[in-house]
């Protein structure tokens, strides 16, 4: 697999690069690292070990489960859960791992493996560095008693989920109908669960994982058939949920997409008004449309750019004192109740401002007014060299002439020769002429 660790976590094709010897292996390593740095001082060491319903996450939960009790560690395995429920009962029950069994909104196919420190924080890179050193080395086994033990905790640790999300919101969703997708992912059962007991009325999609279907045409990664299943049933909202249910898209009553620009829009409005949003600042990355930052300002809200990932959204946020962040994608992190993106949380919170309002979530989302886009994939240049002078020079030219309605973002890819243009303006035929401007560019100046 190269390196073992990537952005988020351990990742790949379940049984080929993420196998039970590998999940064995590094948890048994990460227990060894944790104890090391004094994590597990004058205490048992406990762990919590949750996963979604792909079919390769029960023999590999089996295999993390085992290695950390071979190294003396005891561990509750919620089983189906999602990634954020595993993070917040990490928190919550004192225990000092967490790991989650999940690809997120991947295919099926592929697994990972996600270790969380006391807290429910994602280890940070060195301690990951850590693990992956000390893989396969020899170590003395504890024996007898010293060995952990393994118990199944899935309906309290649900329960227990279910009751954080319900106790976040100070209004009742009684009068609301709510269509929710759950990806045929972890949050298939507690999802509508926490919605109900929140006082909606909800229609539930896409709830029967078989270990084999789950994001295959539904989820916040395909989001058609909520956008349809909401207006059949004449629903007030819809939210559409990954594999992991740590991500969050909406939908309005006219079945039309609101995204994670314009759910962190919403947010941060209602935060704000109730001056509970720390320091007046929302977190997103580069990739938010422009549109979302003009519509900050003019709320009086700041905004800190950060680069594309969620990791680096929590650092900032975390840097900052910030209470509110996240992505395009959904990926919306809420500090004061989450160590990490929410989906259910999320939904919750939206819910919640549409019923607080009296106003429909097509309203609350037209705050954001979503700039026409371009995204342009320059392929067979040197990505090495975008600070190319002349390269650098005409993006300052064409970010002069589009002014504060529009921007441009260029990246070079992290693994391929390429280089995406992005562009933003006030109307798309402006937005298309400048990329393929910027674009001829780039292929003449960083040709291979």
């Amino acid at each position: 697999m190269g390196r073992l660790f990537g952005t988020d976590g351990v990742r790949g094709l379940a049984n080929r690069d993420v196998t039970a010897e590998v999940a064995l292996d590094v948890s048994v390593a990460a227990a060894h690292v944790l104890a090391s740095r004094g994590d597990f001082a004058g205490h048992r060491p406990r762990a919590i070990v949750g996963r979604d319903p792909r079919a390769s996450g029960e023999f590999l939960s089996a295999a993390v489960a085992a290695g950390l009790a071979s190294a003396g560690v005891d561990v509750d395995n919620v089983g189906v859960l999602p990634t954020p429920a595993v993070a917040y009962l990490t928190a919550a029950r004192g225990v000092d791992i967490g790991v989650v069994l999940s690809a997120s909104h991947n295919p099926m196919p592929d697994n990972g493996i996600k270790f969380l420190a006391r807290g429910g924080q994602k280890l940070d890179d060195d301690v990951e560095a850590a693990i992956e050193a000390r893989l396969g080395e020899d170590w003395e086994r504890p024996l007898g008693a010293d060995v952990g033990r393994i118990r199944t905790d899935v309906a309290l640790a649900g329960q227990q989920y279910v009751d954080h999300l319900v106790g976040t919101i100070g209004t009742r969703l009684e009068g609301l109908r709510i269509v929710v997708d759950c990806a045929n992912g972890a949050a298939s059962e507690v999802g509508p669960v926490a919605l109900r007991e929140a006082g909606a009325d909800v229609v539930v999609i896409n709830a029967s994982p078989d270990g084999r279907n789950i994001n295959e045409a539904c989820g916040s990664t395909h989001p058609e058939q909520l956008q349809a299943a909401v207006v059949a049933a004449r629903a007030d909202l819809g939210v559409a949920l990954d594999g992991d249910a740590d991500r969050c898209l909406a939908v309005d009553a006219s079945g039309s997409l609101v995204d994670g620009d314009q759910i962190m829009g919403v947010l941060a409005v209602a935060l704000h008004e109730r001056g509970e949003l720390p320091h007046k600042t929302l977190v997103t990355t580069v990739m938010s449309n422009l549109g979302l930052r003009l519509a900050m300002r003019d709320a009086g809200i700041a905004t800190v750019e950060t680069g594309v990932g969620d990791r680096y959204v929590l650092e900032a946020m975390r840097a900052g004192g910030y209470g509110l962040g996240g992505e395009q994608s959904g990926h919306i992190i809420m500090s004061e109740h989450a160590t990490t993106g929410d989906g259910l949380l999320t939904a919750l919170h939206l819910a919640a401002r549409v019923v607080e309002t009296g106003r429909p979530l097509a309203e609350l989302a037209g705050i954001v007014r979503r700039l026409p886009q371009i995204l342009v994939n320059v392929p067979g240049v040197d990505r090495t060299r975008t600070d190319d002078p002349v390269l650098v020079e005409a993006v300052a030219a064409a970010e002069a002439g589009l002014g504060e309605t529009g921007r441009v973002l260029l990246r070079p890819s992290g693994t391929e020769p390429l280089v995406r243009v992005m562009v933003e303006a006030a109307t798309q035929d402006e937005a298309d002429r400048v990329a393929q401007g910027l674009a001829d560019v780039v292929r003449e100046r960083l040709a291979l």
